[in-house]
């Protein structure tokens, strides 16, 4: 079972809830960020990653609901449910705005489509050990993958420098309110984990897992994009691509990334030690997305 723990922060739990938003892409071009289509490209890889992966979370997570035990958790649980699935909606929502600016994602994204449904997807195993083992090693998986969701959603929070460079406003409503829900419900993952199981070894093994199968898919999207771009004559994509925008606050840096491998590996790790609820919260309240969400609800609640 677990090795000792940080206990959570309780002034930075809240209520989950899931905010039904829409996004109009009428109006947002194809390089996102000015003039820097390697930057649009690195972030726009979330479209084609996050459908699939996050109704992956969704499915994992509803077989392993029955075995919570504790009724704070399984609320939470419960919460991370909803948002997941509209994560998933509104990012599959870029994709046909994509294809109208004459980007088709299709070829990507089916192979993403067969990794989360096949590759780890669910399995043909008896009822007992094997099948307990499997959901395990997925809830751990999940585990690693939100603390880096989590790393995300905190920068771009405060990546001050899209603003300043003039990135789309409806594209970093869509981000920020994504990445503020990631910071809002960032321990879900892990506390699920360590109620199931907490075993040190296969958190450190499926991190492991988990960080190899971001980098190799996210490169592989990156160039991806900047290969089947029809505005660009020689589109490449290097890891000093990354490493200089990274230094410049368009993208994370290469150093805050790194120094985030040491913390999820520590024994004394909890997500609330990472991101601000207050930050992220604060950001719900003012989103144009979350704030027409929360308006429309209102109103459907009074009809």
């Amino acid at each position: 079972m677990s090795n000792t723990q940080a206990r959570p922060v309780e002034s930075e739990r809240t209520s989950l809830k899931a905010r039904k938003v829409s996004f109009s892409w009428d109006g947002t071009p194809l390089h996102w960020v000015p003039d820097d289509p390697f930057a649009t490209h690195t972030i726009n890889v979330l479209h084609l990653l996050l459908p699939a992966g996050e109704r992956w979370f969704v499915h994992v997570y509803r077989q392993a609901l029955p075995l919570v035990r504790d009724e704070r958790l399984r609320a939470d649980v419960i919460g991370f449910i909803g948002q997941e699935a509209m994560h998933a909606q509104a990012h599959d929502e870029v994709l046909p705005h994509l294809r109208r600016l004459g980007l088709d994602p299709t070829p990507y994204t089916a192979q993403v489509d067969w990794l989360f449904e096949k590759l780890l997807g669910d399995r043909t195993l008896p009822p007992g050990r094997a099948r307990r083992w499997w959901l395990l090693e997925r809830v751990a998986l999940i585990a690693a993958i939100e603390h880096y969701t989590a790393f995300l959603g905190d920068w771009v929070l405060n990546a001050t420098e899209l603003d300043r460079r003039g990135a789309d406003p409806t594209m970093l409503d869509l981000l920020r309110w994504h990445g503020a829900e990631e910071v809002e419900h960032r321990s879900v993952a892990f506390e699920l984990f360590q109620h199931l199981d907490g075993g040190y070894r296969r958190r450190a093994r499926t991190w492991a897992t988990a960080f190899t199968a971001l980098v190799f898919l996210w490169q592989r999207g990156v160039r991806f994009f900047m290969e089947n771009d029809p505005t660009l004559a020689d589109g490449r994509a290097t890891f000093k691509d990354f490493h200089v925008r990274g230094r410049c606050g368009v993208l994370p840096s290469t150093g805050d990334m790194l120094r985030s491998i040491p913390r999820y590996l520590s024994r004394s790790y909890h997500p609330s030690q990472e991101g601000s609820t207050e930050q992220a919260v604060a950001y719900l309240a003012s989103s144009p997305a979350a704030v027409a969400a929360s308006l429309a609800e209102k109103e459907a609640g009074a009809a």
